[in-house]
């Protein structure tokens, strides 16, 4: 598959809906969602990833930027701002805003890991991990657990188009287990 540029003009804070399938992609991988384990997603937009996750038990407490059709538990700008209190979750799930050149994605993910020390799983470019200036985030990080390549590509908008860039969810397992271990490779694809 070749990458070929997308013409869509973004805006801010506009609003990538995450089909079903994306998250039910990571869920096959990441078996830890069952009744009771709690799930921030922090880039929540319209409730689209919390709602596959509530569907599979967990309890989700959403936030975002802002209010887009649907309420959130709690609204703030995690890049900018810290949570007014602790949000005490097993786990982190989202798909961040990726910012030119994916800087936002990283600040995202170095603020997600220190926020929250149970699983973080984000929804990245599938090229997310490659570079140097990642190391802390992947190569020197004994959290980093797996990667889920999605085969399939992501269909952000309504329309005849299909999506123009590859994906992958990136996880890092809670602080506390440092398994020491190898990272895995998944691969997960469009079940509908």
């Amino acid at each position: 598959m070749t990458v070929v540029a997308s013409a869509y003009a973004s805006v801010a804070n506009d609003l990538y809906e995450t089909p079903a399938w994306v998250t039910r992609a990571l869920l096959r991988s990441l078996p830890i969602i069952l009744p009771g384990v709690s799930v921030w997603e922090p880039a929540a937009g319209n409730h689209k990833i919390a709602d596959v996750l509530a569907a599979a038990g967990a309890l989700v407490i959403t936030s975002d930027i802002a209010t887009y059709s649907r309420p959130h538990a709690f609204q703030m700008d995690f890049l900018r701002d810290k949570p007014a209190w602790p949000v005490l979750t097993d786990a982190l799930i989202t798909n961040p805003p990726y910012g030119p050149r994916n800087r936002d994605a990283v600040r995202f993910a170095r603020l997600a890991l220190e926020r929250c020390p149970g699983w973080v799983a984000l929804l990245l470019t599938a090229k997310f991990d490659f570079g140097n200036t990642r190391a802390d985030l992947f190569a020197d990080n004994p959290r980093f657990a797996f990667k889920v390549a999605l085969v399939d590509r992501i269909q952000w908008f309504a329309g005849p188009n299909e999506g123009t860039e590859d994906h992958a969810w990136y996880v890092w397992e809670p602080a506390a287990l440092h398994l020491c271990r190898s990272p895995k490779l998944f691969y997960g694809g469009n079940d509908e």
